[in-house]
């Protein structure tokens, strides 16, 4: 298990309280668990407060005991009820903040009243974007843990090239690289930042069920296993010529990879075989395109283009009337980071250490899905993978 270094927490730290004077904000109050675990290396439940200048304080109210041992920060403190937290400010010589932000894309209205309260007089902005923006460029430490996952991940790829059987159901298959991924310490947990938007380990699933539209802002969905999942692996059974999608989320200490790979028993049909082929042909248009300084609106662009151009207007990223406007997105601690390879996001450029999974994926309802999916990081010349595992549209 690592414990985040107080190095890392305090350059974070330090580049939001940058963002927050340019913003014109005095303090910043985090609650979010993801955030918090950026931030501090823990998620006890508690606030974090930072001053736009001077060291941030965690306040902890459950568990205090936890969160010292956990979190690197120096100060620490613990915390009765969140009424206490203006009387913690003052013995730090704080005065009240007449600005200050919150995580107001996730924090629900009515927690975010009772904290509006204690601060009369001050004007609450969103803090989100500034803080998603330093959690898009990752640290060398950051990148070290998910190439860790990325091995998780493909031990898991390989696991299920080993496992698949003819008459399997789908939840089966799932439910064993479940169970494998859990004993290379998968963490189980997968955040995502989006409103109601829930994801276990990923998505397993073949034949028609792979290209099942669901709910979730995603090129596939699955049926589930009943409707208050309503996505992922049902019970339909894995039969020869059909695709069979592995879309897997490695998690590994705090930090996600997402990849997936389309295999089949027996030869697929030449429809999909072709399409396939196409997907990795979009894959490398990325590679070709993607560097520091480069638009991520443009880089959707210029990929959807060629998958219109190949023939997938109707198919790619999601069959006709469910399709998603993304083929890629940020990934670290959620699966919904910046930056965001997606439509009308024409002003924001990849930086160096950006990190973001890649999808180009082609949806045929009636028959299936197949695609590609890599996570990767952004280098001074390029892209560098971070997922490894064999891109071969494998036929068992």
């Amino acid at each position: 298990m690592r414990i985040t270094p107080v190095e890392e927490l305090e350059e974070r730290i330090g580049k939001l309280q940058q963002l927050m004077a340019k913003e014109g904000v005095e303090a910043a109050l985090i609650l979010q668990n993801a955030d918090l675990f950026y931030f501090t290396g823990s998620i006890q439940q508690g606030v974090l407060y930072v001053p736009v200048t001077g060291s941030a304080i965690y306040m902890v109210r459950k568990d205090y005991g936890r969160a010292r041992m956990e979190s690197g920060l120096p100060e620490v403190r613990q915390l009765a009820s969140l009424r206490d937290i203006p009387g913690m400010l003052t013995d730090y010589d704080l005065s009240l903040p007449q600005t200050a932000g919150m995580e107001l894309d996730v924090l629900p209205v009515a927690h975010f009243r009772r904290v509006e309260k204690l601060f009369p007089g001050c004007r609450f902005t969103d803090v989100s974007p500034l803080i998603r923006t330093v959690r898009a460029v990752k640290s060398d430490y950051e990148i070290s843990i998910m190439k860790d996952a990325a091995l998780q991940v493909d031990r898991v790829y390989q696991h299920a090239c080993s496992t698949i059987k003819e008459g399997m159901t789908d939840l089966e298959l799932s439910a064993e690289l479940e169970f494998f991924a859990r004993r290379e310490g998968h963490q189980g947990i997968t955040r995502m930042r989006g409103f109601n938007s829930e994801l276990f380990y990923g998505h397993i699933f073949s034949g028609p069920d792979s290209a099942a539209p669901a709910y979730l802002d995603a090129p596939l969905g699955g049926l589930g296993v009943n409707p208050s999942v309503g996505q992922g692996a049902s019970y339909n059974r894995i039969l020869r010529h059909q695709p069979i999608i592995v879309d897997f989320v490695g998690a590994f200490d705090g930090y996600l990879v997402d990849q997936t790979r389309t295999l089949s028993i027996g030869e697929l049909p030449d429809k999909l075989h072709r399409a396939y082929q196409d997907m990795l042909r979009i894959q490398n248009r990325l590679r070709e395109l993607a560097r520091p300084g480069v638009g991520w609106g443009s880089i959707y662009d210029e990929c959807l283009g060629l998958a219109i151009e190949l023939g997938y207007r109707d198919n790619f990223m999601g069959a006709s009337g469910a399709q998603v406007s993304f083929i890629g997105h940020g990934i670290g601690v959620e699966m919904d980071e910046y930056p965001f390879i997606a439509r009308g996001f024409k002003e924001p450029v990849l930086e160096r250490n950006m990190c973001f999974a890649f999808e180009p994926k082609a949806v045929f309802p009636g028959l299936g899905a197949v695609g590609i999916e890599n996570t990767f990081w952004v280098a001074e010349q390029g892209l560098k993978n971070l997922t490894f595992s064999d891109e071969s549209l494998v036929v068992l």
